[in-house]
């Protein structure tokens, strides 16, 4: 008899509880966006992740312990190396990423990619430099219009992105250089996780807006992850948001893409009155993209609060055999130096109607107990070389 019929994963994209204990190699040392943003802002209503037990896993200015927590609640540690999107979902399901994704947000990209993108595609590069999407359209998209150039950026994570306006440079002309982009970016010592062509429309600045016709081009992960198995052995897997880009479509079995974080509950919720078996794998980009990236503490607040009005109503969707699983996948401490992620713990709550237990189970060294106690929980082998180990069993 399988414990619960319906997994519910939800990552607070950036949604860091404190540093790792190596954070001062990632110049990250102090880090804490749960901890910070709530010394931040004076204002911080959050009353269901109260009642699942966010303070009393974690210190909060404005939001008390409470007696009796809905459910379980613990701090995973990241194993592998690295603090991007791509790491810390992989490891979730189970691979283990020992060597980081490049990136290349201080310098832009070497000269010699730079130089091999421009002979193979006929186009110069203009931009080569980390930048925000809308930003660098108000700044370069006018100059690409006029000579067909082509607009070359990236961010803090491990991305290299290209600008197309639809009706000047053409999508089809867009997805041919950033096929190419991929390829050159294959090479070890260049190698991104994804290439994203970035379509757009206007004719001058003020007037440029990005179209839905964006498309990423990531890496499959190295080896199978816990949503092969699922898949194979013949359950639902169903992502949500950015799921899709950050697998390549690896092990899903039906993909909602979401407007917004907010959009993102809803599909979530709208997921939960239907009838299916497996795991629904959420991720909810825009306290990272919006607000981490952007040093933004008041905005990434107001989304949590915004995010916890949604969660009120997941809850009071869940059935007796449903679980909900609520963590991250990496820090992006909006009070910190910089723009780029930071290396912290994630929270780890877990919570179904059915639980007479709860409190605080013992921290975990990797992300992987995700993966591993989904596979358990459908009495599903995690694949071959994958780490981490069930805490099924603790959750009673």
């Amino acid at each position: 008899m399988k414990k619960y019929n319906r997994i519910f994963t939800i990552v607070i994209d950036s949604f860091g509880a404190g540093a790792m204990p190596d954070a001062a190699e990632y110049g990250d040392a102090g880090t804490d966006t749960m901890g910070h943003i709530s010394e931040s802002v004076d204002e911080f209503h959050i009353p269901n992740l109260q009642k699942l037990g966010i303070a009393n896993l974690h210190p909060l200015k404005q939001v008390a312990p409470v007696e009796r927590p809905m459910g379980y609640y613990s701090f995973l540690k990241e194993a592998s190396t690295g603090k991007d999107t791509m790491t810390g979902h992989w490891e979730m399901m189970g691979l283990h990423i020992t060597k980081p994704f490049k990136t290349f947000t201080e310098t832009g990209f070497p000269k010699e990619l730079i130089d091999e993108l421009e002979k193979r595609t006929g186009h110069k590069v203009i931009g080569n430099k980390s930048a925000s999407g809308t930003e660098i359209l108000d700044e370069l998209a006018e100059e690409e219009i006029a000579t067909g150039h082509m607009i070359v950026y990236t961010s803090a994570d491990s991305v290299l992105q290209i600008c197309g306006n639809e009706e000047t440079f053409g999508l089809d002309e867009l997805y041919r250089c950033c096929e190419i982009a991929r390829d050159i970016t294959m090479k070890d010592e260049w190698k991104v996780g994804r290439v994203i062509a970035r379509p757009y429309v206007g004719k001058k600045k003020g007037e440029f807006k990005r179209t839905s016709n964006r498309h990423d081009y990531a890496l499959k992960p190295y080896g199978r992850t816990a949503l092969n198995a699922l898949k194979d052995a013949g359950y639902d897997v169903i992502s949500v948001g950015k799921i899709f880009d950050i697998f390549d479509g690896e092990g899903l079995t039906e993909s909602n893409k979401s407007k917004s974080s907010v959009h993102g509950m809803e599909q979530t919720i709208e997921i939960s009155k239907r009838d299916f078996k497996g795991l629904c794998f959420v991720n909810l980009v825009d306290f990272d993209a919006l607000w981490g990236h952007r040093r933004n503490v008041k905005g990434y607040a107001e989304e949590l609060e915004k995010f916890d009005v949604k969660l009120g109503e997941l809850l009071g969707e869940l059935k007796e055999d449903d679980l909900l699983i609520i963590t991250a996948d990496h820090g992006n401490d909006p009070t910190h130096t910089g723009t780029d992620h930071t290396r912290e713990m994630v929270p780890f709550f877990a919570y179904s109607p059915s639980m007479e237990g709860y409190g605080k189970l013992q921290d975990s060294d990797t992300f992987a107990v995700i993966g591993a106690t989904i596979a358990d929980n459908f009495d599903v082998k995690m694949p071959e070389g994958t780490i981490g180990a069930s805490i099924l069993d603790e959750l009673k």
